[in-house]
């Protein structure tokens, strides 16, 4: 029997310190610009020590900030600090900017996010940061690729549009021989599935907006990084002046402690309609890691704790407009960008859109779904309405 709680223990209790609390439940919020020293030998006292988890100026935090840092950072065993930031894309660039410098070369794979290829192929580049895209089932043959300059690797597993699953440790393991630093984009399954710390990765980043936060109303983002990594993401992070609003820390706190409970809903229902839509016929292939016909799957079996609720399909021919019948015809599915909250999406992807060393062949487009808290047998129903207005249009075609 062991004294350390489970991640779904954790998620309740954690950041809850009794002097941020006060006794509370739930950390108040704290608003502040401007913090009152009783003199000047005190203001003067405060500006020349360390303002980690002290108040200084309200762009460096309150307790409501650093409940939810520290709570990111506890379900990160061996993590040394979380940083908070506006969004997702800002968390990132924050990151690579802590990293990187003029003559640097970043690798990215050819599967990121597209904000991040955008910051890739433009802030970094205007920089003169290079970025060489690599495939990302490469696994440790990225070893092959790493030169002189390279200073950074960004991971992100799976990929959200096509969902391949890299081999973290590979990866890992080649960086480190090198001192070559590691970033991964763990949105998808955050530290309750995928604990990045443990699998030796130095910064983990999470789009906070997604399963944090849960509710949809709310951009949040958050950087969690390894011993000794730290000190240099926050100081760059000040003197970007990035801060996240004590109201939208405390949403993300809120959301925080159903996170393992709403993760658990997510991932049993996208399982089950991702496995429903492996057997119609309108389907050429169904892109979920929990599937064995995923790339990458046996990795994810490897290394994962489970599965959350995004995952993508493709359609057995058809075009554009037969694509948009499909996701037109849908009742319970909303049509938007995001993913990780309570109300499931459907939205249409382009993939080759953005790749650069690798070409998807699909049968197919793609269409992308966030499966939410809705029951899945109501949205199996709007699937096979879906599905017939697809096979409609692409047979009249």
């Amino acid at each position: 029997m062991t004294d350390e709680p489970s991640p779904a223990t954790k998620v309740v209790a954690a950041g809850r310190r009794r002097e941020w609390t006060g006794g509370i439940v739930n950390t108040p919020v704290w608003r502040a610009s401007t913090i009152l020293y009783d003199d000047v030998a005190q203001l003067r006292a405060a500006a020349g020590r360390d303002t980690h988890h002290r108040l200084f100026y309200g762009r460096r935090g309150t307790p409501t900030q650093w409940s939810l840092a520290d709570a990111l950072t506890e379900l990160e065993p061996g993590a040394e600090g979380t940083f908070l930031y506006p969004s997702g894309v800002a968390a990132i660039a924050a990151t690579l900017l802590a990293i990187l410098s003029p003559g640097d070369e970043l690798l990215l794979p050819d599967s990121a996010y597209d904000p991040t290829r955008s910051l890739a192929t433009g802030l970094l580049k205007r920089m003169g940061i290079t970025t060489r895209f690599y495939d990302p089932m490469i696994g440790g043959g990225i070893a092959a690729l790493i030169g002189e300059r390279t200073r950074a690797i960004f991971l992100e597993s799976p990929g959200s549009l096509t969902f391949e699953v890299q081999d973290v440790p590979a990866i890992v393991a080649a960086a480190k021989a090198r001192g070559v630093a590691t970033v991964l984009d763990n949105t998808w399954a955050t530290p309750l599935l995928f604990p990045a710390m443990a699998h030796g990765i130095d910064y983990a980043v999470l789009a906070g907006t997604k399963y944090v936060v849960g509710h949809s109303d709310v951009m949040l983002g958050a950087v969690t990084a390894a011993p000794g990594r730290f000190a240099r993401l926050r100081d760059t992070s000040f003197q970007l002046g990035q801060v996240v609003s004590p109201d939208d820390a405390w949403l993300g706190s809120r959301g925080l402690r159903t996170m393992a409970l709403r993760l658990k809903q997510h991932g049993a229902a996208a399982l089950e309609i991702a496995r429903w839509l492996e057997t119609r016929d309108e389907v050429a292939q169904v892109l979920h890691p929990g599937l064995p016909s995923c790339p990458g799957h046996e990795v994810w079996r490897r290394d994962f704790r489970g599965s959350s609720g995004l995952f993508s399909f493709v359609l057995d021919g058809g075009d554009e407009a037969s694509r948009a019948a499909l996701i037109d015809a849908l009742h319970h599915f909303g049509i938007g960008y995001s993913w990780g909250g309570f109300e499931s999406l459907a939205l249409p992807v382009d993939p080759a859109r953005y790749r650069t060393v690798t070409t998807p062949d699909f049968a197919g487009p793609l269409v992308r779904l966030q499966i939410g808290l809705e029951e899945p047998a109501d949205l199996i129903a709007d699937l096979e309405r879906g599905l017939a207005a697809f096979r409609a249009a692409r047979d009249r075609g």
